[in-house]
This record gives C-alpha cells, structure tokens and sequence, in this order.
C-alpha cells in the first residue's frame, strides 16, 4: 500500500489570528511580539516578510527594517484555541495525528483513499473545512515520507497544496535546491560552497563515506539521504503518546539567550494549556536542543513539587538549558515537553501545604474556559513581563 503522509502548517499563525480577529490589521506589515530591548519576532506577516522580517529575529532590527511594522503582544491563550480547533479537524480526518508544534502536524493519511478519495482532493477538503471553521488558511504538503511532506507544504506557501508523488522524490528536491532544501542553513550552505557543490544533483556525486569524512556522522548522513529524497528520519522519532511536546525550527540558527529563552516561554504556555484542554497532568519536563549539525540534546527533571502551572514549566525549562547551552553556542532547534502524562485534574499525591502555583493553574483553566467561549482574554502576566523578569 503506498504511504501518504501529510504535513499541514498554518501560514504566518499567530499573524494570521490577529488579522482575523481584528480586520484592520489585514493587509499590513504585522509581528507578535513584545517591544522590550530582549524581545525577539514570534511570527511576521507575509506583508512584513517582503521587508526581510521573519521569527527569532531581534524586535529592534525588525524595526530597523520597517519602521512602519505593528507589533502585537501574543495571545497565547488565543492562539492555543485556534490551535486545538485546527488539530481536532485534523484528527476527525484520520487517528494518526503526530502534533509537532503549535501549527504544524504530521497526518498519516494512508488507506483513507475510500473514505476522501485521491491524496489531492483529501487536502483540498481538509484545507476547505479549516478555512470553514476558523477562517485560516494552510498549506499542505503531500509525501511518501513525512521528509518530503515537510518540504512539500513549505513550497507553494501560503495557502498552498503540493504533491510529491513516489518516485519523484529526486526530481522534487532538485526543484526546491539546495538553498532551500530543509536542514541545509547558511553554514552547511559556505562548506559544501568550498567543495565546489552548490546543487542537489551535485551533492548527490559524494557517498556517504565521504560525506562523513567532511561534515562527520551525523551531518554527513543527513546530506546523503536528503538530496536524495530519503526521509532521514528526523521526524519520525517523536513520541507518539504519553508527552504533550512543541518544538521550534528556527529560520537561522540562534546564539543568544534572548531568543531561547523567549521561545522556550512561549512553548512552556503552549503545552500547558494543551494539558489543560486534554485534562492530563506530567509528572516530568524536558526540552530539546538541536545544533546545526543535527546533534540532538534532550534534557528532562521530574520535579518534586507537582507541575500546576506554564510559569513552574518554563522554570525548569530554562533550568534544562544552561544546563547545557552556553552563550554563543548555535541552536537550529528547540523543544519543550511534559511527560509521564496521566488522565485527570489533580497530582496523584496531594501537597501538604498549599502550592502557590496551584492558583495559577486554576486561573489558566478558567482563561482556558472564556477562550473556548469565544472571549478575549488576556493574563496580567505576558510574555514581555516574563522576559523583563528574568533580565532582573
């Protein structure tokens, strides 16, 4: 049976809910953000990407690109919502739902040709009924491998649907190049210029004994099978259950702790509320660290206090990164998670004393409940408060 694998992503997420929710918005330069000296781009528009603006990049330079940008603090709690709504018509599409990020999702959409008839029109209906339901839309990108998906839905974007047929996986990656070609960043990019190779179909005269030798294990396999169009299998070991997780590929690789810690804040509300909406409770939190040669670092402490709250969430989490990160040292991927997950609304074992972020948890829940209601609701502390915190 052939394999189709899906990979939807919303266009310019948090930009685009805005936009939606406040029309005037529409049609102009737009980033989430906080206008503090640390703060970093959550998201840019399409409109504010024409003048070079794009995630983890530092507020100051986006405003140096475009004075005239808006800039709006996130919404986390919004943006989790609209999240949940999106990833719930995925889920009534097909089971197999691996949720990567916030907007992103692999589907395993393998065998439902009865039930949606060919790949092609399946995405169509899957984009029509998002569109539909939250006014967003996607792009879908259609694979034999979640590899090729991945890149597929990045190709014709926004609001794009492309399909990379078995056996086309070659031709497919000699279209997008080697600049683009997912995994490939601007250091990867001046050493292969070095060896004099500066397309896919000339990557793909080196074996692999001889992409080891220049870019060591890691790096060299994942340039062997990649200008091949052979998933390396970067995404398909992920935890399937038992972890609510996000993770975050960054645009350019991240040296500085403005932007980790930034993210790592925005993921921590992220897999809280998640935990919320699905009544589960972690026992353990963890982050991923990715660097550019694809060594992958994950670091997880099973707290003895429970874990009520996104604050007591992100305080570990930072915890976990120095732990490893030093300044300077290049980030291409980070991710946070809560695991050892049960079902229920209460710690298996009860505080002697009262927990001070038990309060917030309760105050997320009721944030949680006028969110699904469809009321604004914004906590007292955001994202810029957290980062001026910390910077004291």
């Amino acid at each position: 049976m052939e394999k189709v694998i899906f990979h939807v992503d919303m266009d310019a997420f948090y930009a685009a809910i805005e936009q939606h929710d406040n029309p005037s918005l529409v049609g102009k330069p737009l980033v989430i953000g906080g206008l503090g000296p640390r703060s970093v781009v959550a998201t840019a528009s399409y409109e504010a990407r024409k003048f070079g603006l794009h995630s983890a990049m530092p507020m100051s330079r986006a405003l140096q690109l475009c004075p005239t940008v808006l800039v709006v603090k996130p919404n986390m709690q919004r943006y989790s919502q609209v999240s949940k709504a999106v990833m719930d018509i995925c889920r009534s599409f097909c089971p197999s739902v691996q949720q990567l990020s916030i907007d992103e999702a692999f589907l395993d959409m393998t065998g439902t040709r009865r039930l949606y008839g060919l790949p092609r029109e399946a995405a169509r209906m899957l984009k029509s009924r998002i569109k539909d339901e939250t006014g967003l839309t996607i792009s879908v990108g259609i694979g034999p491998s979640h590899f090729i998906a991945k890149m597929a839905s990045d190709f014709d974007k926004p609001d794009g649907l492309c399909r990379v047929s078995p056996g086309r996986e070659e031709d497919f990656i000699d279209a997008v190049g080697l600049k683009k070609l997912w995994g490939v960043g601007k250091v990867t990019q001046e050493l292969l210029a070095r060896k004099h190779i500066t397309t896919t179909a000339e990557l793909r005269q080196y074996s692999l004994v001889s992409l080891h030798a220049i870019f060591g294990n890691s790096m060299g396999s994942f340039l062997y099978h990649a200008c091949r169009g052979i998933d390396p299998g970067i995404f398909t070991a992920q935890a399937k259950s038992h972890s609510i997780s996000t993770e975050t590929t960054f645009p350019e690789d991240v040296h500085t702790a403005a932007v980790l810690e930034q993210n790592l804040l925005q993921m921590s509300h992220e897999v809280m509320f998640r935990a919320l909406d699905e009544k589960q409770i972690g026992r353990t939190i963890g982050i991923k660290l990715r660097e550019p040669d694809f060594s992958t670092y994950t670091l997880q402490i099973t707290p003895k206090s429970n874990i009520y709250s996104a604050e007591q969430v992100y305080s570990h989490a930072k915890q976990l990164l120095y732990q490893k990160w030093h300044e300077g040292m290049p980030v291409r991927l980070i991710g946070v998670g809560l695991y050892q997950l049960y079902d229920g609304d209460k710690p298996l074992q009860e505080e002697l004393f009262e927990d001070p972020f038990q309060k917030r948890r309760e105050l997320e829940k009721v944030i949680l409940k006028m969110q699904k209601k469809g009321q604004q609701v914004f906590k007292a502390t955001n994202l810029e408060e957290e980062k001026g915190r910390g910077a004291e």
